[in-house]
């Protein structure tokens, strides 16, 4: 009778928007503790909740010496050897494996051994852990893209799980996973399995499916109706407005902004601020743009709980309060026309219930970094858990991302449980600046490459976490370096980082001025034409490209090498590259070359005329040299610079162009 009482207390206070002290528990009542495993996937609508685990920990091959033989040599990659097979973890539970990274699967047998059982439940070559043909390893809840693979699948285990491969030799891996108390419900996994857990996976294959859509149900509580609230707005500079506000407690469900390009712009000065019950200060202040994906001023992401698809910004982690709740935009800048966008917030009048976080969100920006120290995401104190990093990175000269090797570290209550393998593979990704893998934007459904773009030292990534999220009960700090090793490199790192706490977090949350929050481009941009420059067109007839490289005082200088012979079609040997430049402006032209014996005289042009001298290559030994071509007025973004071999000198064999780096200078 009591319960039943408390119950209709608790509706009561929700029709009139009162509190009741009760409403938790009423409301919770008929609601099961998640049982670890394939249903937390699914179940979106407990995201807040915290975490029964009493461990969250991951086995990875970083090196343990802090070197960066994270898994090339294959030195930290097992736990231990048996017989002709490698140990990767050997795990004690109750627990449950949440995730498997590589970017380097291999066709070598994996065994998955349950409770002390001397034959695997689960056998499956390491490749195709990942592609879907496993029964046990459905897709999308598996995947592979930007250089890594990944699994999702959770496998939970009773008494223990031991983990496999047959090989004899593996390189980079992690397993995330997570031990409960010993009296915690869990079956250990079985590819046949329950009704229930069979329902649990398709639902979970649903949702990871349907990345850029509306996932409101998913994070809607059963049973609950969604109030939708819209509202247009017309901001002027300097202007802040509320864009939702409710005395009623309750969760918020969804959030959507549009038009995306209202979000967009290096100024980072278009702010949303989220605050819960009776906090004066915003457990939600974040620039916008980047609190949808948004990298370098333009959207990005398009993952399954946050970004940005062709019509509006989307967010879907469930915002739960006890009181009330108020969003607020802010456009801080001095001048500029009205800015109009609109908003849509998805309420449900459910209140927060005791066993939930609330959700925070902060930005933070180190420019530079600091000498020796990594960059930190999250430093507090308290009781919640970690669902996810945006990180935006780059260095300080062009041409490089070295930063990005430095690993990711995870401290839980005082104890360092997680150490990484390179910046990439934290966002599930692999061998950054290598064709076809880390060098594209790409997003899936929790995790991805927000850019990489070598020539203007920037790459970044997201990942989010379900099952896998970072639980706390007394202190959480989460870190990355920005370098190899000993955080040596100098560079620019933004991170937006989201949680749920049961307190507001201890650390400075505070936003940075806008001067401090702009996107600062680089003034003197490298092209790599020895690597990875798009060539947009190059001599139809009598001329070859191909990479070659030489030794000069001792070092190797590579180059991409084009000869030619003759003449072409339309008159002189030409060479065109697609650069893409991150600003207007003025801009001076420069060669890197190799010059020889056998180069010829290379002038810059634009629109078939000649913008400045053409520079003699020749040279009677091989030389590397700069030369300057001329100035150019270019626009942002994409342009193809166009370089013709209009003769020779006298004493040279040929014509041909040994160019190492295109170089463009801002000037202006």
């Amino acid at each position: 009778m009591k319960s039943i009482q408390i119950y209709l207390l608790a509706v009561l206070c929700v029709i009139f928007g009162l509190r009741c002290p009760y409403a938790s528990a009423a409301l919770s009542a008929s609601e099961q503790p998640l049982i670890p495993g394939i249903e937390q996937l699914g179940r979106l609508d407990r995201l807040a909740e915290f975490h029964r685990s009493t461990f969250v920990g991951s086995v990875s091959s970083y090196d343990r010496t802090g070197g960066n033989d994270d898994g090339f040599g294959g030195k930290y990659s097992f736990v231990r050897k048996e017989g002709d097979a490698l140990v990767l973890a050997d795990l004690q539970g109750p627990g449950v494996i949440y995730r498997i990274w590589t970017p380097t699967p291999t066709d070598d047998w994996m065994e998955f051994y349950f409770d002390g059982e001397a034959a695997p439940r689960v056998t499956v070559r390491f490749r195709e852990l990942f592609l879907g043909v496993h029964s046990a390893f459905p897709r999308p809840l598996v995947g592979y893209g930007a250089g890594g693979f990944y699994s999702y699948v959770p496998l939970p285990y009773k008494k223990s799980c031991k983990v496999l491969i047959r090989a004899p030799r593996v390189q980079f891996y992690q397993i995330n996973y997570a031990t409960y108390p010993e009296t915690t419900e869990v079956a250990s996994f079985s590819v046949e399995r329950s009704e229930g857990g069979r329902a649990s996976l398709e639902k979970a294959k649903r949702l990871f499916a349907a990345s850029g859509s509306d996932v409101s149900d998913y994070v809607t509580p059963p049973g609950s109706t969604v109030k939708r609230f819209n509202k247009r707005i017309e901001l002027a500079s300097g202007q802040t407005t509320t864009v939702f506000q409710t005395d009623q407690p309750g969760r918020i469900v969804g959030l959507r902004m549009s038009p995306p390009q209202a979000l967009a712009g290096k100024a980072r000065d278009l702010v949303l601020r989220a605050y819960w019950d009776e906090d004066e200060k915003p457990a939600i202040e974040v620039p916008a743009g980047d609190f949808f994906g948004y990298a370098w001023g333009s959207p990005a992401m398009t993952s399954l709980l946050i970004g940005t698809n062709d019509q509006h910004n989307y967010c879907y982690w469930p915002m739960p309060f006890d009181q009330g709740a108020r969003i607020e935009l802010a456009l801080e800048r001095d001048q500029g026309t009205l800015l109009a966008l609109e908003m849509e917030v998805l309420f449900v009048p459910v209140p927060r219930k005791a066993d939930e976080g609330k959700f925070y969100a902060l930005w933070r920006r180190e420019n530079p970094t600091t000498k020796g120290t990594p960059f930190t995401f999250v430093e507090t104190l308290g009781r919640g858990h970690l669902v996810g990093c945006i990180q935006q990175s780059q260095g300080m000269e062009s041409g490089s991302t070295l930063f990005f090797e430095g690993d990711d570290q995870t401290t839980i209550d005082g104890q360092l449980v997680i150490h990484g393998t390179g910046s990439e593979d934290f966002y599930n990704g692999g061998w950054y600046d290598v064709p076809g893998r880390w060098e594209t934007s790409r997003s899936f459904p929790l995790s991805g490459c927000l850019a990489y773009q070598k020539h203007l030292t920037r790459t970044g990534g997201y990942r989010f976490m379900l099952g896998d999220a970072y639980a706390y009960r007394e202190s959480i700090l989460q870190t990355i370096e920005h370098a190899p090793t000993g955080n040596e490199q100098i560079n620019d790192y933004c991170g937006t980082t989201f949680l749920y706490s049961e307190k507001r977090p201890t650390c400075d949350m505070t936003l940075p001025s806008v001067a401090k929050r702009r996107v600062v481009d680089l003034k003197r941009i490298v092209f790599a034409a020895w690597w990875n420059v798009p060539i947009s067109a190059f001599s139809f007839n009598n001329a070859t490209l191909t990479k070659d490289v030489v030794k000069l005082n001792g070092q190797d200088v590579r180059f991409l090498s084009m000869r030619s012979q003759g003449g072409d079609w339309f008159g002189h040997h030409f060479i065109s590259f697609n650069c893409e430049l991150p600003a207007a402006g003025l801009y001076r032209i420069s060669l890197d070359v190799v010059k020889g014996p056998a180069a010829g005289m290379v002038q810059l042009f634009q629109d078939e005329a000649p913008v400045g001298p053409a520079v003699d290559m020749y040279a009677a030994k091989s030389d590397q040299v700069q030369a300057s071509l001329g100035t150019l007025v270019l626009p942002e973004g994409k342009n193809n610079l166009l370089f013709k071999i209009t003769g020779k000198n006298e004493k040279s064999s040929g014509l041909g162009l040994d160019l190492v780096n295109i170089i463009c200078e801002r000037i202006d």
